[in-house]
Parts: C-alpha cells; sequence; structure tokens
C-alpha cells in the first residue's frame, strides 16, 4: 500500500502539470501540503480485497484513485472560497495565498483534470463521478441552506454529510473495486463500506471541529460556528435544557471569536459530543460490517482496520484511547 501511495503522488503531480507554471504552482499547492490520501488510499484497498498476495495496484487503479482525490482537492478550494479560510493543512490556503478567483479557476482546473482521468477508465467510471460531483454540490447547498439556523435537524445533517463526504468516498470504493474487475457483488459491499465509513468521517470530523485545537486540525477550531455551520454535536447540544438557551444566544451571524469559544465549551459540556461519537461509532460499526464475508487479504485488511481506528482520531483530543460507549 506505501508504494502505491507514493505512486499515487506522482501521478497526482504529473496530471495537474500545467503548460504554465504559475497555473501547476496552484494546483499543486495542496497536494505538496501533503495529506493521508484517504481516498485514493480506499480505491487501492477496495480493488485488492479478493487479493491474497496485495500484488500492487495497475496504472488504472492508481488513475482511478487520483480521480477522486483531485474532486476531493477541487471541492477543498472552493470551499475556502467560501469559508474566508486562511489556512489548510498547515499551510496558506489558495485563496489567501493567490486570491478568491485564482482559487475558485483552480478548483475547476482539478475537477476538469479528474474528470479526463475518468474518462480514460471508461463510461461507467466517468458517468459515478459526474454523479458524485452533483451529490457533492447538493450537499454543499444543503448545508448553506441551514447556515445560521439553530433549529437545523438531524435529519437534515445527514443528509448534507451524505452528499458532501460519504458520496466521494463510496466512490473512491466503488471505482477501484470496477477497475479492479471484482465481482458485483463485491462492488457493492465496497460502496457501502465507503458511503458508512464517510458517514463516520464526517461525523468524526465534525467533534474534532469542537474539541480539538489548531495544530491538531492544521487550520482553525470551531470556524463551523463562524460559518454558521451547526453540526451534530451543536444540535444535540442546543436540545439541553441547561445549555441550549444560552448556546442559541450565541450562534448568530455576527458571533465574535470569544463567543464562539464560550460556544465549544458549552458544547463539549453537554451530551453533545458524546451522542455524536455514539454516532459515529454506528456508523464505523455499519461500515465493518460490510467486511465481515470477505477473505483476510492485504486489501480487506487495510480497510478493516480504517473503521476500527476512526473513531481514535475523535477519542485522542479527549485524552481517550479509546472511546467506550458506556454512560458516564
Amino acid at each position: 500500500m506505501e508504494d502505491d501511495l507514493k505512486r499515487v503522488e506522482q501521478e497526482l503531480l504529473r496530471v495537474v502539470a500545467s503548460d504554465g507554471d504559475f497555473l501547476t504552482e496552484i494546483a499543486s499547492h495542496l497536494i505538496l501540503a501533503g495529506g493521508k490520501r484517504v481516498r485514493p488510499g480506499f480505491s487501492v484497498a477496495a480493488s485488492s480485497v479478493l487479493d491474497p498476495d496485495g500484488a500492487a495496484a495497475t496504472i488504472e487503479v492508481i488513475r482511478g484513485g487520483c480521480a477522486v482525490e483531485l474532486v476531493h482537492i477541487g471541492s477543498l478550494y472552493h470551499d475556502d472560497v467560501m469559508d474566508d479560510a486562511t489556512t489548510r493543512r498547515s499551510v496558506k490556503s489558495v485563496n489567501a495565498q493567490w486570491g478568491n478567483l485564482r482559487a475558485i479557476l483552480a478548483g475547476d482546473y482539478l475537477l476538469g483534470r479528474s474528470s479526463e482521468l475518468a474518462a480514460d477508465l471508461g463510461t461507467e467510471v466517468a458517468g459515478i463521478l459526474a454523479t458524485t460531483i452533483t451529490e457533492l454540490c447538493e450537499g454543499q447547498i444543503l448545508e448553506l441552506e441551514t447556515a445560521y439556523k439553530p433549529d437545523r435537524t438531524i435529519d437534515t445533517y445527514e443528509r448534507s454529510i451524505s452528499g458532501k463526504t460519504a458520496s466521494l468516498l463510496a466512490t473512491a470504493c466503488r471505482i477501484g473495486a470496477i477497475v479492479g474487475d471484482l465481482p458485483r457483488p463485491v462492488v457493492e459491499a465496497m460502496t457501502e463500506f465507503g458511503r458508512a465509513y464517510g458517514m463516520a468521517f464526517q461525523v468524526v470530523d465534525d467533534i474534532l471541529d469542537i474539541i480539538a485545537t489548531d495544530e491538531q486540525l492544521g487550520k482553525p477550531a470551531g470556524h463551523d460556528l463562524i460559518e454558521g455551520i451547526y453540526t451534530l454535536p451543536v444540535i444535540h447540544a442546543l436540545s439541553e435544557p441547561t445549555i441550549g438557551a444560552e448556546l442559541h444566544s450565541l450562534l448568530t451571524p455576527t458571533i465574535t471569536l470569544d463567543e464562539r469559544d464560550r460556544a465549544r465549551e458549552l458544547v463539549r459540556q453537554s451530551d453533545g459530543v458524546r451522542l455524536s461519537l455514539d454516532v459515529a461509532q454506528s456508523w464505523a460499526d455499519k461500515a465493518g460490517a460490510t467486511l465481515t464475508d470477505l477473505p483476510d487479504t492485504p486489501g480487506a485488511r487495510a480497510l478493516r482496520a480504517a473503521a476500527d481506528h476512526l473513531i481514535e482520531r475523535a477519542a485522542a483530543p479527549l485524552g481517550r484511547k479509546r472511546f467506550s460507549n458506556k454512560p458516564r
């Protein structure tokens, strides 16, 4: 897997290279900043879940993973413009470095490069990726519709993260399985794994925005509250009689940094984080259950490990080695 991910890095940089040095620099900015490459990693792992030897991924699988990753990176360029973010992955965001117009165009460029890769892999892959980009937009728009609305519901929240996060992780696994020429039942299992993992992944990410530090996140913590994006821990906290009223009064379009910090403190005092961790654990368990019938191959083990360790991302800032669902 490690060697395959190195090939992903090389292919990403090759694909985004332009005839112009300036566009190449902007397009490769977040690639060079690093990243865990979860999505191409899932494509590689999904393609090999039936391979007992864990052979190196084909170039088609590598390119399929790159196509998904470029959609993700392109969406980050656009997200940072919408959020007026100044940092991403512990470096300056593209919009902070080069301005909003260039960031938007560079994001579009990455989406175009992604589509080229997908088209080379066949009409099915191209269609899946196009549908996924649509779902990303739908999820993001649904989130924007509920901005600064403390009455946002859990259902609306889950529909939003299903589109903006889970859909792309599901597609990463599906494309890997398709390009790896796996049987259709396995393709469907991989798709469901990616979707369930994606739901857990976003809930964990939203928890971290409440409990982690800027250094742990590589970006400003609590930024969702500034942007009026009220995530699952906040939704739960708002429903608590002893905390909800004060928290509600803080959640306005004019929220200050001091008010943001107080809001984060209130959410941490509530049951919101614990209840959200329960939800994330449930989705992680569903992801693991999709792998039950697979053989013990390197690819399947990699996916199982990802599902097993996901909750630890949120447990670590809380000072816990593992999160327990037992009542406090």
